[in-house]
């Protein structure tokens, strides 16, 4: 198909609700390392890396020689049978959890099953239905993960589901409560024991929260933040589920997961994303009695795909092999430094947040109203496509300018980024 062609199919028979960053689509035909390429053979510096997904590179050589090999081997038998990769992924991800204390595993083909798999289980542990999410959060596209979500771009159909109330996030930029931390004293974080006793029974199955918020702008909370909240929560009988979608593998720079930035332990986690490289792939991992509460007959007819499964074990091989969490870490905290100095030469940046290779700017038209800079913000956004960059945009306002390259970039990829960024902010000054 020509690029016209393929535009006009995707007008004409796909769902209009399904969302691009662009006016005229942009068609991506292939794809290498941390390049991408359009249809018009235009070669683009890909710093999104498909909404956090490619974690080690477009096309990643080793990790597709190994599904290609799993292919020709066993492809497809379902949950109701067992089979070798999903068994040697399920090991090899209760070896790396927090402290060893997450072990057993169920897989889908999604952070939004993952996330719904989550609170099936908390709520079978617990025997209580109530849950507590985040404002600005986004846990996925079902009725339920909706419902858990707390962004109105993101809650189509008139999605909310009874049992689910919305806590504060720390939203340090924009302080919910007009305060400045850390005189606060993270009064966010402590306010989750009043939601608790004036919007629910008082007894909670589940707390559930991204460590860093992506669809929200990479909203990133004080260290101090998810520690309060876990002890609340575990006082009122509830459990931890940490949405590791976009936080996880290494992300943060220095850990496996972006809970451990905060030192918590959590008793559930999900992820998907950045796990398969681009093969969907949903985890739900748990504490053990956790795991074990969850009674009945279940299966999912893909989750645990052994094609999947054995993409996931070689994304993870070839993080571990190339310790790409600790260069996550390095070169995040390069590319931290330089978009610090965009902030210091463009007033339209009004913070700088993230961590590892997780970071963004909040745009905003003045720094001392913070007047979110929303069509500035697309105007950007169009500005990087005309100099070869791929970025995201996020935030309830859509000014936040997300970037989550692959974790095995250098600080000269980041150089090159940062150099056609500023060329977009100038655009647009």
């Amino acid at each position: 198909m020509t690029k016209e062609e393929i535009i006009l199919a995707h007008r004409e028979h796909l769902f209009p609700s399904v969302f691009h960053y662009f006016q005229e689509p942009l068609v991506i035909t292939r794809a290498k390392d941390q390049f991408v390429w359009d249809a018009d053979g235009n070669e683009y510096l890909d710093f999104f890396g498909g909404i956090v997904t490619v974690s080690v590179g477009h096309c990643n050589e080793e990790v597709n020689r190994k599904i290609h090999a799993q292919t020709d081997r066993l492809q497809h038998v379902s949950t109701v049978f067992a089979n070798e990769p999903q068994a040697a992924l399920a090991r090899d991800l209760a070896q790396i959890t927090p402290g060893g204390a997450l072990t057993k595993s169920f897989f889908t083909n999604s952070g939004t099953e993952a996330n719904e798999t989550a609170i099936v289980a908390a709520r079978c542990y617990t025997g209580a239905d109530e849950i507590i999410a985040l404002r600005h959060s986004y846990h996925g596209r079902s009725s339920l993960a909706m419902t858990l979500s707390a962004h109105s771009n993101w809650r189509i159909g008139g999605a909310p589901q009874a049992g689910v109330v919305h806590a504060h996030t720390a939203y340090c930029y924009r302080c919910p409560f007009g305060l400045s931390y850390p005189d606060c004293g993270v009064r966010c974080a402590r306010d989750v024991e009043e939601l608790i006793r004036t919007t629910t029974s008082g007894r909670v199955a589940a707390f559930i929260g991204e460590p860093i918020q992506g669809v929200g702008g990479f909203i990133t909370p004080p260290r101090e933040y998810f520690g309060i909240v876990a002890e609340i929560v575990r006082r009122y009988g509830g459990i931890v589920i940490s949405d590791e979608v976009q936080t996880g593998w290494g992300r943060t720079g220095g850990k496996w997961f972006g809970i451990e930035q905060y030192g918590v332990t959590p008793d559930i986690m999900t992820g998907a994303k950045g796990l398969g490289n681009g093969t969907p792939i949903g985890l739900t991992i748990a504490r053990p009695e956790v795991a074990d509460s969850v009674r009945g007959v279940t299966i999912s007819t893909f989750g645990g795909n052994p094609v999947a499964t054995t993409a996931a074990k070689a994304v993870l091989d070839f993080i571990k092999e190339r310790n790409l969490v600790d260069n996550a870490g390095e070169v995040g905290a390069y590319l931290r430094n330089r978009l610090l100095e965009l902030q210091e030469k463009h007033p339209i940046v009004g913070e700088v947040r993230g961590m590892g290779l997780l970071q963004a700017m909040e745009l905003v038209e003045d720094r001392a109203t913070k007047v979110p800079a929303t069509q500035k913000t697309l105007r950007v956004i169009d500005a990087a496509r005309e100099n070869r960059i791929l970025i995201g945009r996020g935030g309830l306002y859509g000014n936040v300018i997300r970037m989550s390259p692959p974790l095995n970039i250098s600080k000269a990829d980041v150089d090159e980024c940062v150099t056609r960024l500023d060329g977009a902010l100038s655009a647009v000054n």
